[in-house]
């Protein structure tokens, strides 16, 4: 995982979750300057993949770029890891919505009854998937973003901080709502 923010934040999801051990992180920038992060130390660069297998089964991808998350998520499951999906203690996720591998629900999220979360789906601080909606592969909703009921959101789009999409609205893949956008 990243060392950046959004690494940081899933990695307290983890630590406060206690489902898994953190290890360590991956990170270009942060292995360059010699840095490690809360005592943990950054193993180094993220291509480096197969050198961090003895260290951990599993691996979570904590990168906001969906683009990229796609990328490292595929090569992580080329050397042989399972991707985790972390879900804060503080989210509130139904028993029946169905969530991928490689899943992040952050502090404050809902994710509603029957919704479903594809592989590598972001869910920030304090955004709502209603029921019944879908967060394709590698969509990512910002904080406080919001998901009506039946709405979908295509693979790699980005719902920016505060956007919106309303009850059965369906967003195309790839697609960037601005801050505070409502469609």
């Amino acid at each position: 995982m990243g060392a950046g923010g959004h690494g940081r934040s899933v990695a307290e999801a983890v630590l406060m979750a206690d489902h898994f051990s953190l290890v360590g992180f991956a990170d270009d920038g942060a292995f360059a300057a010699g840095e490690d992060v809360w005592g943990l130390p950054v193993l180094g660069p993220a291509a480096a993949f197969e050198k961090y297998a003895g260290h951990a089964a599993h691996a979570v991808v904590a990168i906001g770029n969906n683009v990229l998350r796609q990328k490292l998520c595929a090569q992580l499951r080329a050397v042989g890891f399972s991707l985790a999906s972390v879900i804060h203690p503080k989210a509130i996720v139904s028993p029946r919505a169905q969530l991928a591998a490689g899943v992040a629900v952050m502090a404050g999220a809902i994710v509603g009854t029957e919704a479903i979360l594809g592989q590598g789906a972001i869910v920030n601080c304090g955004a709502v998937v209603d029921h019944h909606a879908q967060v394709h592969e590698f969509g990512h909703l910002g904080v406080n973003a919001c998901m009506a009921g039946g709405s979908v959101l295509g693979a790699l789009a980005w719902m920016q901080a505060g956007s919106a999409i309303g009850y059965g609205v369906q967003i195309e893949a790839g697609t960037v709502l601005k801050p505070g956008e409502a469609r």
